[in-house]
């Protein structure tokens, strides 16, 4: 599929769009544009808004073959609604040494992303962004490569992504996306360190190329996470539930697990694209499942 449609359809494959009933559709949502700042060691990160995806609690996207009752009951628990999965769509922003990386783009303006307005909400044009680091090349994280002219939104910057994934979105993504990112594309090995204090992790299962990128700077380190983990509640507490957009169910249980288990154990900060902004906070361990502590 091409274009507009491959970045629509790839959303709709993933469970990211949805109708509940004719009065109410879900889908992306426009974001009120947003930056947080703070800091890992001696860098500076600030997380972006860029939209809000809703999908519908009908079992086509998260809890693959589980009874829409338990995530009812689970959704409930946590004190929110029991008929939707409510997603941000967030981008980081890490400055290092003369280096301003961007990691993923959110939805693009064609579907109400909001990252453009963010950014300036940071203080920052996109012609000084360096470099774009890319999680995985799904249409929610690289949308926002190009403007709502179809030009390259940050003109000046190195795109960079796993080979892998770069081959992925050679053969499924729109081709006037390929063609005009081409030149820019620098791919790399999961676990290449990208920029100081900036270093690729391999997070196998979603895509074939998945990585996510851990910032360390005078002791501390925060991982983002990519897609390893979508909703800050069913992501975590049901860990082995399947997500319909997961490129390989078993890898990708397998993977989240095990990182969610890590990251809860080294009690490591988290950046999340998906969890709600500005989705920086830690894992825990509860019971069979873990929880989502935000910074304040």
């Amino acid at each position: 599929m091409r274009g507009m449609s491959w970045i629509a359809a790839a959303l709709v494959s993933a469970g990211l769009s949805a109708s509940v009933d004719a009065t109410e559709s879900f889908g992306p949502m426009p974001a009120r544009p947003a930056a947080h700042s703070f800091t890992v060691g001696k860098l500076n990160l600030t997380s972006l808004h860029d939209a809000q995806y809703v999908t519908a609690n009908d079992g086509n996207a998260f809890g693959v073959g589980i009874d829409t009752g338990s995530m009812s009951d689970l959704l409930r628990a946590a004190n929110a609604p029991t008929d939707r999965i409510t997603l941000s769509v967030n981008a980081l922003l890490v400055r290092t040494g003369h280096r301003l990386l961007l990691i993923d783009t959110g939805l693009g303006p064609k579907l109400h992303g909001g990252l453009l307005a963010s950014l300036q909400e940071a203080g920052v044009k996109p012609a000084t962004v360096t470099d774009v680091l890319v999680t995985h090349s799904h249409g929610d994280h690289v949308g926002g490569l190009l403007d709502a002219d179809g030009h390259l939104a940050f003109p000046k910057a190195t795109i960079r992504m796993a080979s892998a994934e770069w081959a992925w979105l050679q053969m499924r993504g729109p081709a006037e996306l390929v063609k005009t990112i081409s030149n820019r594309v620098r791919t790399f090995e999961p676990g290449a360190q990208i920029a100081p204090g900036v270093a690729s992790v391999a997070l196998k299962g979603h895509t074939p190329g998945h990585v996510g990128y851990e910032i360390t700077s005078g002791g501390e380190r925060l991982l983002d996470i990519g897609d390893l983990a979508h909703s800050s509640i069913v992501s975590l507490e049901k860990p082995q539930w399947r997500v319909a957009f997961d490129n390989d169910d078993a890898v990708s249980k397998a993977t989240r697990s095990t990182t969610l288990k890590q990251l809860a154990g080294d009690h490591e900060l988290v950046f999340s694209p998906h969890f709600p902004f500005p989705g920086v906070g830690h894992i825990e361990v509860v019971g069979d499942g873990f929880a989502w502590k935000p910074t304040p």
